[in-house]
């Protein structure tokens, strides 16, 4: 009967190594995945990510906010001409050269509010333009022959008692591992959600930028674009970063240390990758 019992004691030894073997590879190839999506992701335009959002909110944005800045645009000119005129001494002084002046600021304002999205989207393509560079930095992402070279070999020298430990600990991880990438998920679609928000205002803060003391107003706005456009090359540098700590603890010979090792620099991303919109805006001085 010792050659039955020895018979299932290595099935079962055989069952849990291929349960952690598998637990491992589609933690790996997961990760993989989660590091190429987010590259794509935020390599993206507003137009690219999703042309029929971003049609929408031009539409909107053209069709109910233009008109709004429109007459923001007017009001402004026109108390900057009737200031600009009665400035000079109540016209006593009155010199024509300012009819001009406010003529130019006029075409430049008109020229700037009719052409807020191409603004908009040359803001969002240098952006692009600078993540796409990037992205070969991450190119290699996770190695997944260098994390499972001894793996077999390590799982053979464990005891039965390990191995069942082992098992229950990359299963438990696995699921950890999706529920952060969940929030990774959550964080790059609430980044491009609330940049399809912030662009359907956009005509508004233009119609502001060429007054004195209304230019701020559009001066914040295009900071804050900057620093949406530009918290994509962040996330690309937090990821490659990620992705180079992931190769140096996986060559381990410790596994227990590879995994947890894995799950902690996979919550790290996750708060940097929440921090990244406000140290954006810090660089920016966007508020």
């Amino acid at each position: 009967m010792s050659w039955l019992t020895d018979a299932i004691f290595n099935w079962f030894r055989e069952l849990l190594i291929d349960g952690i073997t598998a637990n491992f590879t589609g933690m790996f190839n997961y990760l993989n995945d989660e590091i190429n999506n987010i590259a794509g992701q935020v390599g993206a335009t507003p137009q690219g990510w999703n042309a029929n959002i971003f049609n929408l909110v031009r539409t909107l944005s053209e069709t109910v906010v233009l008109p709004v800045a429109g007459m923001i645009l007017t009001f402004i000119l026109t108390y900057e001409l009737i200031t600009m005129v009665i400035e000079k001494n109540n016209m006593h002084d009155f010199d024509t050269f300012i009819i001009f002046k406010w003529i130019f600021k006029t075409f430049c304002a008109v020229y700037i509010l009719t052409n807020t999205f191409n603004l908009v989207m040359f803001v969002f393509g240098l952006a692009q333009n600078v993540v796409n560079n990037s992205a070969g930095i991450i190119a290699g992402s996770l190695d997944m022959d260098v994390a499972l070279a001894n793996l077999a070999d390590q799982l053979a020298a464990m005891g039965t008692g390990e191995l069942i430990g082992l098992y229950l600990e990359s299963a438990i991880l696995r699921l950890v591992m999706k529920a952060i990438s969940l929030c990774v998920f959550i964080i790059i679609f609430g980044r491009m959600i609330e940049i399809y928000l912030v662009i359907s205002v956009a005509p508004i803060p233009f119609s502001t930028m060429v007054n004195r003391e209304w230019g701020n107003i559009g001066n914040s706005y295009l900071k804050s674009l900057f620093a949406l456009a530009f918290q994509g090359f962040l996330i690309m540098v937090c990821v490659a970063i990620y992705a180079v700590l992931l190769q140096g603890i996986t060559a381990s010979s410790n596994i227990h240390a590879a995994v947890w090792g894995c799950a902690g620099y996979t919550l790290l991303l996750a708060m940097m990758l929440f921090k990244s919109g406000s140290l954006s805006k810090a660089i920016f001085s966007a508020h």
